[in-house]
């Protein structure tokens, strides 16, 4: 039966050590593979039930011994089976080997792979899982590429062939599922990078209790009742000056849009004050749009000091620009020691003035997208993409402050002070990627700091909120969200009884 994805989130090398476990505390391995094909035979025939016909692609692991298993219940259920075996089954060992065995008693009919064999029905990609140890190679190559040609239904045992279980990242080619049944622990590449899209719609088999000592996940899913964030009722003879003063510094000349997303936002998310100081020319317009708002004409850098001194927490970044007047409004709120909301074009200018990092504290947050994490990182976006697990923990370390590295799957990281392994974010949706989503993000992040909240709690909790608003915000479609539309979720999310109690 499939079970309730865990919290925590493992490596591949991980979920072997506990297979291992299992199997030596009494679990024959060959019962964990019925196991295992009983669960993606419920997940597929559930899903496509008149299908009534099943071929399977087998390779030469483990893998293959649970796609074996798959056909035989198929075959018995009365489905027409082929399985395609794209390394030969005689080269199969132990466990694996048995599976191939009983197939064939059951009265399966297994092929050998070959180019031209044509796929029908449901397809069982068996080939690979999680033992891939570099790119993709003939045949399997070939067999892959024919999976996707044929566009059928596709389901996955435990990782799509090809799919770095670890990094989400596609190993030269890999089958794009439509579901994966994955088993024993989730692994951190089914949820970032480029995994989601390969590995479809996801359910979990645990198989067995795993016993022994409890092994630190490398993730752990954000969830509420797993943060740390605990936003505390407020007292009846609550005031403003108990729930700080966000200064947003941003919007050089035709980027006033970004800083009143940040700024309505942090208001909407429980901030008691909200200036910002931006260029002049758009004073009016912030005003008109949020007359709650504190904006200030700062066309000179130096009068920003003023307004640094009644802030409590600062944002920088929305639509700061690459000119003479956004560095020189960033450099003096990288002066203060105030806590800090980083993101655009601040990281941007920091990647180029501090090209060796910079201590930025741990009470801020940074909040890069792939490819200002690659400025920041003096690397490629494809080597961030290629590794986000150990691209968000660098800038944690680099810059001593809680990381946020976005896309799909979003990791947040750090500070140093905060005890918690990677937070992996699994809402949100494809429409969120549209302008000023970053300054939403920032404001409702420089809100619960201001409020008091430490900033690695704050920086996760800030990511789960957002991500879970962008999906209010796609109830009647991905298409045409505007970020914008996310800032009254916020404030309805953060207002659930349960949400922050």
């Amino acid at each position: 039966m499939t079970s309730e994805m865990p919290f925590g989130i493992c490596t591949a090398a991980q979920t072997r050590e506990f297979d291992a476990r299992i199997i030596a505390a009494g679990t024959p391995g060959l019962e964990l593979m019925h196991r295992a094909a009983e669960a993606v035979w419920r997940a597929l025939n559930a899903r496509w039930a008149g299908a009534g016909q099943l071929s399977v692609l087998t390779g030469s692991g483990n893998n293959a011994g649970d796609g074996y298993l798959v056909a035989r219940l198929a075959h018995i259920a009365g489905w027409q089976v082929r399985v395609y075996a794209v390394k030969p089954p005689e080269r199969l060992q132990d466990d694996a080997a048995r599976a191939w065995q009983i197939a064939l008693e059951a009265g399966v009919e297994v092929t050998a792979w070959h180019p031209q064999a044509r796929l029908e029905g449901v397809i069982v990609d068996a080939m690979l899982g999680t033992g891939l140890n570099g790119e993709v190679s003939e045949p399997y190559s070939s067999a892959i590429d024919a999976v996707n040609a044929f566009r059928l239904p596709v389901v996955a045992v435990d990782v799509p062939s090809g799919l770095d279980p670890d990094r989400g990242a596609v190993l030269g080619h890999a089958v794009r599922a439509d579901l994966t049944v994955t088993f024993i622990a989730p692994k951190l590449g089914l949820f970032t990078a480029q995994g989601p899209d390969q590995a479809g719609d996801l359910e979990f088999a645990q198989l067995e209790r795993i016993p022994g000592k409890p092994v630190q996940p490398v993730a752990e899913r954000l969830v509420p009742e797993r943060l740390a964030c605990k936003l505390p009722r407020r007292a009846r003879a609550a005031h403003k000056g108990m729930f700080g003063h966000v200064l947003v510094i941003g919007g050089d000349l035709g980027m006033g849009g970004a800083v009143m997303l940040t700024a309505e936002t942090a208001l909407r998310s429980g901030a008691g004050r909200v200036s910002v100081a931006t260029r002049s020319a758009h004073v009016a317009p912030l005003l008109a749009r949020c007359p709650e708002v504190m904006v200030h004409a700062v066309d000179n850098p130096e009068a920003l000091s003023l307004l640094l001194k009644q802030a409590t927490t600062l944002v920088i970044g929305p639509g700061l620009g690459r000119a003479e007047w956004g560095r020189r409004m960033l450099e003096q709120a990288l002066a203060s020691d105030l806590p800090k909301v980083l993101d655009a074009d601040a990281l941007n200018e920091i990647a180029v003035q501090h090209p060796d990092g910079l201590i930025i504290g741990e009470q801020s947050v940074i909040t890069p997208h792939p490819a200002e994490a690659g400025r920041l990182l003096g690397c490629s976006t494809a080597a961030v993409q290629a590794d986000r697990l150990l691209a968000v923990t660098t800038l944690a370390d680099r810059f001593g402050c809680a990381a946020i590295l976005k896309g799909v799957g979003s990791l947040v990281a750090g500070p140093a002070c905060f005890p918690a392994p990677v937070g992996l974010c699994t809402d949100g949706n494809p429409g969120m990627g549209v302008a000023g989503m970053g300054d939403v993000l920032s404001g409702l992040a420089g809100a619960l700091l201001a409020q008091h909240v430490e900033a690695g709690a704050a920086a996760r909790y800030a990511t789960l909120v957002h991500a879970r608003a962008g999906d209010c915000a796609a109830v009647s479609g991905e298409y045409g969200i505007l970020a914008s539309d996310l800032i009254m979720p916020i404030r309805t999310i953060l207002n659930t009884r349960g949400s922050h109690e």
